[in-house]
């Protein structure tokens, strides 16, 4: 573990400091029954931006070896990712006219839930995927997968064996990659001169405005905004060409980076670099604002979670995810309000929360149980989640979502 010293993408080392969450042990790192009695590594869960190119950034580096070599998050269990997957791949492959002698490239392609889509349209794909336990799976289902962390000495490496891509995907990898000058310089490498490098982030905007506080832990070490990624694109010769807006996990932007000389640059770009110029992008009062709601929520959670308690209600949690570790560490919130947690993943199930330890078990357990409350942790699949768990409503039971605002449904 290291200390933030300069801004991991600029080298600024001018920073505005305002959200301090406490020490956490990391998201993932899920207990079994062996494991319980064991102490817990944690580590300091600090936000600060850095003035000089706007990055949001964690302080401490837990090294990714340890984060993300064995991992238990596998995208094919959410519903709505693979539908999104499944629109993404068909749209670039009718934009791109990729086929037999194309190649996509997909970093931290996890169990290969998009890869797959091209495979089936018959366009060869390459993805790179450090999660040894994941690249597995993905290979079982006919992705090409090597099981590597990307950067600037892997894609010499593969342009080196004869790989160049028409297409490099980076879907929620961009916040896990705490060299992002190695990242952006494997890209610019890896990438043809006509090719399109297309990302999806969680949005800082969205995050700020909407209270998403739990984005940030461990293996998040960024949240982007487009000024901040526009820094980095340009520092390596690339430049966002297009970005689209979109609703997946409470707000994420999608875009597009080409080599620079050949972007074309479409107006959504503009549009958004001011509009976040307007709305404060670079100012601390809009990140000390949210750190106040962050707070006021901490106090309206708790309180809530309380007086269902002293009323006798029991309440359980939907969503054993990285965010939901986090909410509940940094308001310390365990056993004394949530009799456990359920998930719709098998990898998860049976095991324990990070920190406060509670038991983890499938879904089908609020219906057998049927608890009064359930405190909804996996926010950005709400309607995902409340569609699948219709009978457990039906009955009675209501959910808490704490994010974007605090409501009862």
């Amino acid at each position: 573990m290291s200390a933030l010293e300069a801004c991991r993408s600029c080298g600024g080392k001018d920073f505005f400091e305002f959200l301090s969450l406490g020490n956490h042990p990391l998201a993932n790192a899920l207990l079994t029954e062996e494991t319980l009695g064991e102490p817990e590594d944690k580590y300091p869960l600090e936000v600060v931006v850095c003035t000089k190119c706007s990055l949001v950034q964690i302080t401490e580096t837990v090294p990714p070896e340890l984060l993300f070599r064995n991992y238990i998050y596998f995208s094919s269990f959410s519903d709505t990712m693979l539908r999104h997957a499944r629109d993404v791949a068909e749209r670039l492959t009718r934009e791109r006219h990729l086929g037999p002698d194309s190649l996509v490239v997909e970093i931290a392609s996890n169990d290969g839930y998009l890869l797959k889509n091209f495979v089936a349209a018959g366009v060869p794909v390459l993805g790179i995927e450090p999660a040894r336990n994941i690249a597995k799976v993905a290979q079982q289902h006919g992705v090409d997968t090597i099981s590597e962390f990307f950067g600037a000495d892997l894609a010499l490496h593969l342009v080196a064996q004869g790989h160049s891509a028409d297409v490099i995907l980076a879907n929620n990898v961009m916040a896990h990659a705490p060299d992002i000058n190695s990242m952006m310089a494997g890209i610019k490498t890896l990438l043809k001169p006509d090719g399109v490098f297309v990302l999806e982030t969680p949005y800082l905007k969205d995050m700020l405005d909407k209270v998403e506080f739990d984005t940030m832990y461990h293996e998040h070490f960024f949240c982007h905004s487009l000024t901040a990624l526009e820094h980095a694109f340009r520092r390596h010769g690339l430049a966002a060409t297009d970005v689209q807006h979109i609703s997946l996990h409470g707000g994420t932007i999608q875009v597009s980076a080409v080599h620079v000389g050949r972007e074309g640059t479409r107006p959504a770009v503009h549009k958004m670099l001011d509009d976040e110029a307007a709305w404060g992008v670079s100012r601390p009062d809009t990140y000390r604002n949210f750190a106040c709601k962050v707070n006021a929520l901490r106090s309206d959670l708790k309180k809530l979670l309380h007086s269902l308690k002293v009323d006798g209600k029991r309440v359980a949690a939907y969503g054993a995810a990285a965010k939901g570790a986090t909410l509940l560490n940094s308001f310390g919130i365990g056993s004394e309000s949530l009799d456990y947690v359920v998930d719709r993943s098998t990898h998860k199930q049976g095991k324990f929360m990070p920190g406060n330890h509670l038991p983890i078990y499938s879904p089908e357990r609020l219906i057998e149980d049927q608890p009064h409350y359930a405190l909804l942790l996996a926010w950005n699949l709400v309607d995902e989640v409340l569609d699948q768990q219709s009978e457990y409503h039906r009955r009675g039971g209501r959910f808490i979502i704490p994010v974007p605002e605090l409501k009862v449904v």
